[in-house]
């Protein structure tokens, strides 16, 4: 569910550091490059100055999990590489902020154990993950009515048969489709036929209720896409990851994996507050220029790590580029995330549970208390309450949004919970995800020009394991082009 801003170029502050490139041996008879000059982040160039550039082996431009895959696996070849960042901190839209002692995560954003790429390169014990209840609470009809997984929570499962979201057939469904996303692997189910989320369930069998009532908050809560547009291929995948793992929160916030990652790389390789202004190629140099006026070359090439719109606004017309579309499938996906803290006694229910909206009315698509899965998000005493909306609500100011969500949430939890609450902080994340409606390519091929590679949730599936396999790929297709492989 990943989600939320791996934005690049945009203003920021200069930084107040500079930088000496640490020099990596990587297997080839070449002697390892040497910086021509130290780069200085401090001061911006006059106009009139040629600056020297600084020369390295690849540019990573991103350091989200994308950008950070890509320089793990360099680094794993050694090969010298610089990571360049916008923003004050690794991660893009996997950011946490620290408000009153509470831990919030820039949007709504859940980690699956069962992501097959993460799998390998995180180590999960260090994150100390929180589990989630195997399943959810939907409120319909004005109550809430227990959705479980079967295999982990039986009593519930078997309690529930019978409630109101879904017949029993429904039920039945699920456990077909379960063993359907298990029997093939994950090449096939990125890869095979594909038709809109939507049109797969029908085609299923699954009834009105079911699909209204808990498809549509659950997965229209993880893709941003209440009408369940999104490809069938995704909906295959994440159905797979869920039934092998556990949804989670990092004890220390959704920031704690890209932070994980970054800690596998060399501190003096990321340099953060360094928007970048173009991308040129002339000659089989890689020029990277940065927007205060620093100049950086590669020499094997560049790797573009920023969220799509992103991307196109850096590499439009600049390159003559294949396997890149300039245009970005609308809508994009757009989310609006409202915290609220709240006393301990405030908080209706213990159980570490998503409660998603089935009653087809309303603003809120789901919510949770997310000190119940991870009390180490909120002070001692208190609870952190985390309510989701899908899409921006752009002609709605934060105050009107957090009037309409606590009077939606008392009609759920009573006037006297909900009214008790104190706002923190709404964020609204513009581009969540990419538009993933068929037609669809979730393997797409990392080379876009020569020397130029793109990676990123676009390039594959929108998760957090989309992009780390993209990054990795990014790097794998520039090393094998540049005959850099570690020999095995």
């Amino acid at each position: 569910m990943t989600i939320t801003t791996h934005s690049l170029i945009s203003t920021f502050t200069p930084p107040h550091h500079t930088f000496n490139h640490h020099h990596h041996r990587h297997h080839q008879l070449k002697p390892p490059l040497k910086p021509r000059a130290q780069l200085s982040l401090t001061t911006p160039q006059p106009p009139t100055s040629q600056p020297t550039p600084t020369t390295t082996g690849v540019i990573v431009i991103g350091a989200g999990l994308s950008g950070l895959a890509a320089a793990v696996r360099l680094h794993a070849d050694n090969i010298p590489f610089l990571l360049l960042e916008a923003a004050d901190a690794v991660g893009g839209r996997v950011r946490t902020d620290t408000v009153d002692g509470f831990l919030l995560d820039r949007g709504f954003q859940i980690f699956i154990t069962g992501y097959p790429e993460a799998r390998k390169i995180l180590d999960y014990k260090t994150l100390d993950l929180q589990k989630f209840y195997s399943g959810a609470k939907v409120y319909y009809g004005g109550r809430f009515h227990t959705v479980a997984d079967p295999l982990r929570h039986f009593s519930d499962a078997i309690q529930s048969l019978t409630n109101p979201i879904g017949s029993v057939f429904d039920k039945s469904l699920i456990a077909l489709t379960r063993v359907r996303v298990l029997t093939q692997s994950d090449e096939q189910l990125l890869s095979g036929e594909e038709t809109s989320t939507i049109s797969l369930l029908k085609r299923i069998g699954f009834s009105d209720s079911i699909v209204d009532r808990f498809f549509r908050p659950f997965f229209g809560g993880i893709f941003f896409d209440r009408e369940l547009e999104t490809t069938s291929r995704l909906f295959d995948f994440i159905f797979k990851c869920l039934a092998l793992g556990d949804n989670t929160l990092p004890a220390k916030g959704i920031s704690a994996i890209p932070e994980q990652l970054a800690a596998k790389l060399p501190s003096n390789s990321i340099i953060l507050n360094s928007p970048v202004a173009s991308v040129d190629n002339s000659d089989s140099i890689y020029t990277v220029t940065l927007k205060n006026g620093e100049v950086l070359q590669s020499e094997y090439g560049v790797i573009v790590a920023v969220e799509e719109p992103e991307a196109v606004k850096l590499l439009a017309g600049e390159w003559n580029m294949d396997n890149f579309c300039s245009e970005i499938k609308q809508p994009v996906r757009s989310t609006v995330c409202i915290y609220f803290s709240a006393e301990r006694s405030q908080v209706p229910v213990d159980d570490p549970v998503l409660f998603i909206n089935g009653s087809g009315r309303g603003i809120v698509n789901n919510m949770f208390f997310a000190t119940n899965v991870a009390p180490s998000y909120g002070p001692p005493g208190k609870a952190l309450v985390s309510v989701s909306l899908i899409g921006l609500y752009e002609d709605e100011s934060d105050e009107d949004l957090r009037v309409r969500v606590v009077e939606e949430l008392s009609s759920w939890f009573g006037p006297d919970v909900a009214g008790s609450w104190t706002y923190l902080k709404t964020y609204r994340v513009r581009f969540a995800q990419p538009n993933q409606c068929p037609p669809t390519d979730l393997r797409k091929n990392s080379k876009v020009g020569n020397g130029l590679y793109a990676c990123g949730d676009y390039r594959t599936s929108a998760t957090f394991d989309g992009a780390l396999v993209s990054g990795r790929e990014a790097a794998e297709a520039l090393l094998k082009d540049r005959s850099l492989v570690r020999a095995s």
